[in-house]
This record gives C-alpha cells, structure tokens and sequence, in this order.
C-alpha cells in the first residue's frame, strides 16, 4: 500500500506542475492589461508603466512563472484585481458552500443509486429493472440548467418547500444550511444517479456470474448470504472509481447550479473571475480544483487498491 501511495504521488505531483505551467501560460497569452484593469482607462502611462513594474509584469514569462510557483509554496496565491483581496483568502471564504453543494449530492446520489442498481441486477428484466433502465436515461439526459430551473419554479417559488436561492451557512443553524443547500444538491444527484445506476447495476450482474457465487452455492451457502459476503464486495469496487470521479467533476463543475440559486460557491467565483479577466483570481481557482480533483483520484486510487487486494499484490509484488 505504502509503494501505490508513493506512485501516485509522485504522478499526483506531476499532474499539478505540468497544469501549473499550462495555466499560466495560456491566461498570459489572454489579451487585457491588469495594471489597465486596476487603474482604469483614465490612467495615465506612467502609473500603468509604475504599476506594472510593482506587479513584476514587466518581467520575462518565465521568471514571473517561476515567482508566482515560489510565493505559492509560502502560502501566498496572489491578490485578485477586482476584490483587491488574497485570492487564497477568497477561495476558502468560498469552499465550504461548494464542499456542502458537493459532498451532500453525493450523500444522496451514491446509496439511492446502490439500491436501485443493485436490486435491478438481483431482479433482471422485472418491471423494476425495466424502471431503473429509464432512470439511467432520464439522470443522463436531462440537463441540470433546465431541471435547476424547473425545480425552482414548482418546489421553491410555488410550493415553497426551498428557499429560492440564497445560502445559510452552518453557524447560523444546522437545519437552515441543510434546508438551503438541500434543492440544489438534488438536482446535481440526479444527474449523477444515472450513470451511477447503471455501473451499480452492471457490477453486481458481472459479480453475480462469478465462478465463487457458483463455488458457494455448492458449499450450500444461503444465496443471501453469498451475495453480501462476496457479490457486494466484487460489485463495490469499479463504483468506487466512478464515485471518486463524479465527485472530482462535481467539484469543480457546479457553475451551473451554483449560479442559478445564488450560492457563493467556488463555481460562481471562477465565473466572475472569467467575466471580469481577474487572471490572478482565475489562475488560482483553476489550481485549486485542479488539486482538489488530483486529491480526491488519489484517495480513490487507495480506496481502490485497499478493497481489491490484487491490485496491492501487482503493484507492490505481495500484499502490505
């Protein structure tokens, strides 16, 4: 296990530098002055010349690459031009919303879609399988934009189960932040459910036809039994992989939704970083996910490995 983490470190490691590099460089070749930007259009040429200096821009691509790496390794992200705040300082202001929005879809996505797909594959070709086959096509092809939209208008504004938009941190109640993050988490589940649904269903079908279900049904193991003690096990593991993804993606994906209901998310953050050409705020949004995203692969990497013993034993020559 010690030698998996170690790779995918190391691979870990390098997918951030190389993403780095290419987000530096191609927000540089954007075009916008950000001493202009600051300062305005009545600036005079030499406050924007004085300006720029202060800032390093005048300074060759590389060597302003290599300072902006270095004071990110001390902490320091750089200050966003329209906030004229630490750009760390807004990225963590703004995670717990999208952590919420992410995590709580999830929480509802992942057991519904297990239930489903498990019990369509246990009962093929009944009419609940045949229910759950059209629950995968509805969660992939309906887009979140328009059941945001549609959602808002029946459940929030007409029948005012939801606040409309709007976000209530935990401090201010437990039950008001679940209440206010409860309709947009919904709808990203749903989207997620159905491909979710479908890798549940399939998994537990190819574990189902597995020489060890027929090897314990010799034994004269209970078919329940077998299923909990072997099939979940088998059919858990390529869902883990897809679960870790959905998850990276939604991270850095809720831009959508976010926008939508209001909420002061990361999502929303990268967008007004788009719109205003903040390249100092846009860089260091895009890290951050870019991180993040590396960071949870890597975690499901181990979940991976630590349920499937012979993916230890191939990497690391014997189980550790």
């Amino acid at each position: 296990m010690i030698k998996i983490f170690g790779k995918r470190l190391i691979s870990a490691l390098a997918v951030l530098l190389v993403v780095s590099l290419i987000t530096f460089f191609v927000l540089k070749w954007i075009p916008g002055d950000p001493a202009q930007l600051i300062l305005g259009t009545e600036a005079s040429q030499e406050s924007l010349e004085a300006l720029r200096e202060s800032m390093g821009l005048n300074l060759p691509w590389t060597t302003q690459y290599w300072n902006w790496l270095v004071n990110l390794f001390h902490g320091d992200w750089g200050s966003s031009y329209i906030y004229g705040e630490s750009v760390r300082t807004l990225i963590l202001q703004r995670l717990p919303v999208t952590f919420s929005v992410t995590i709580f879809s999830m929480v509802i996505a992942v057991p519904l879609s297990a239930l489903i797909g498990i019990l369509a594959a246990l009962f093929k070709d009944s009419p609940f399988d045949v229910l759950s086959r059209s629950l995968m096509q509805l969660g992939t092809a309906i887009p979140s934009f328009w059941l945001g939209m549609i959602f808002m208008i029946v459940f929030a504004a007409q029948l005012k189960w939801f606040p409309v938009t709007g976000y209530t941190p935990p401090s201010e109640g437990f039950f008001a932040f679940l209440h206010s993050i409860a309709l947009p988490s919904i709808i990203l589940a749903i989207g997620e459910m159905g491909v979710l649904i479908r890798l549940f269903r399939s998994s537990m079908l190819s574990a189902l036809q597995q020489d060890f279900m027929q090897s314990a049904q010799v034994k004269g193991l209970p078919r329940a039994m077998a299923i909990v003690k072997y099939a979940l096990r088998s059919a858990i593991i390529a869902p883990i992989t897809v679960i870790g993804n959905q998850t990276a993606k939604l991270f850095g994906g809720t831009v959508i939704i976010e926008t939508i209901f209001a909420l002061p998310g990361i999502g929303r953050l990268l967008l007004t970083s788009v719109e205003q050409r903040d390249i100092e705020l846009l860089q260091g949004i895009v890290l951050f996910i870019t991180f993040m995203v590396v960071f949870i692969n890597l975690i499901t990497d181990l979940l991976v490995a630590a349920a499937n013993p012979l993916i230890r034993m191939e990497t690391g020559g014997k189980e550790s």
